[in-house]
């Protein structure tokens, strides 16, 4: 009842100013953007939803990925620009698809879908947003390239859930925002997306499933639970009308920074020489690595690895990973390897030493 008479006291004052200014009326999406700019005021003043409580609601984060990197590039001001651009943009779509911006954190974008009261498309307007927020990246990024300024990529992550919904914090200052396991969850499954990215939980694709278009799952190990779950790469919403999501990423899983030794020995033809060489791991993914070597590798084609001795026991089984490229530097060569033999057991701990870094980073 609160939040709709909070309702109904914003469309009068919606209406009292468009009477009041008649030479410059406001749009449709005019009055919805500002609709959504005075409901969100009125949600982190106890005005909506002021009693605390748990609701099934959607959530979505957003980040940019590798941003670290472009803002220490960039003068403060331009960065601050930057910024500026890219919430504005996302606001505009997130506002369209009825969701409520709970807070930014730094690059990152927190919304909720099913606040200040729950509708039955509510998941399916998390997925549009989502997908309508990956397609408007094509023409930031242009122009970002006419400015100078380097092109942006974001991944996304949707999880639904019941929360706890309702004011945090003390006198002096508060916010309306949800809490709990499955916000946490939803932050995690936007960790493992990768740029250009919206992965799914296990429960927004169950309840989504009959309205979209998803990749092969991809089983990952999430912190805080002991099996690994199923995320769901969005490739399309198909209700109400089409809606593709832009492909990005060829990569089929994430990679992170490493740095630790390894050892290999080269494979000619069925025979593994006696002679064992050091190399340093870079990154690492699922599928393969990047690391610095002394030996020239231009015309290796093949090595047996042993680095996981870092993360296995010393009897693990062997690795076996085709060059893909040997570059020279200034202290021997760089090199990236593709794993064409990886046992179930050191698959298994490579995912799990990934995914622990993906969450940490």
């Amino acid at each position: 009842m609160e939040s709709q008479r909070a309702r109904q006291a914003i469309n009068r004052f919606l209406d009292q100013l468009a009477r009041a200014s008649p030479g410059e009326k406001l749009s449709a999406r005019g009055r919805l953007e500002l609709f959504h700019t005075i409901e969100n005021a009125l949600a982190t003043h106890r005005v909506i939803d002021s009693e605390v409580r748990t609701r099934q609601v959607t959530i979505l984060f957003s980040d940019l990925r590798g941003f670290t990197q472009i803002a220490g590039q960039l003068p403060p001001t331009e960065l601050i620009g930057l910024l500026n651009r890219y919430f504005t943009r996302m606001n505009h779509i997130i506002h369209a698809h009825h969701g409520l911006v709970d807070k930014f954190m730094g690059d990152a974008i927190m919304v909720l879908f099913g606040l200040p009261e729950a509708g039955d498309d509510d998941l399916l307007n998390a997925l549009r947003c989502a997908t309508e927020m990956q397609c408007a990246m094509d023409e930031f990024n242009q122009v970002n390239r006419d400015m100078g300024l380097p092109s942006l990529y974001m991944g996304i992550g949707v999880n639904t859930g019941e929360v706890v919904v309702g004011n945090v914090g003390s006198e002096y200052h508060s916010e309306f925002t949800v809490i709990g396991d499955q916000v946490n969850l939803a932050s995690r499954v936007e960790a493992h997306s990768l740029r250009g990215q919206i992965l799914l939980s296990e429960n927004s694709f169950g309840l989504a499933e009959r309205s979209i278009e998803v990749a092969r799952p991809r089983r990952v190990y999430i912190k805080g639970m002991r099996d690994p779950v199923n995320l769901y790469e969005l490739r399309a919403v198909t209700r109400p009308a089409l809606l593709r999501v832009p492909s990005r990423e060829v990569r089929s899983g994430p990679r992170v920074d490493v740095d630790f030794p390894f050892h290999f020995h080269i494979v000619r033809g069925k025979g593994v020489s006696r002679k064992r060489y050091l190399g340093h791991a870079l990154d690492l993914s699922y599928h393969g690595l990047r690391g610095r070597v002394a030996y020239p590798m231009e015309r290796i084609h093949e090595v047996k690895l042993s680095f996981l001795d870092n993360l296995l026991s010393s009897d693990a089984e062997e690795i076996y990973a085709k060059v893909l490229s040997t570059t020279p530097r200034d202290h021997g060569y760089e090199v990236t390897a593709e794993f064409t033999a990886l046992p179930p057991a050191a698959e298994s701990v490579i995912h799990h030493f990934v995914d622990r870094l993906v969450e940490g980073s």
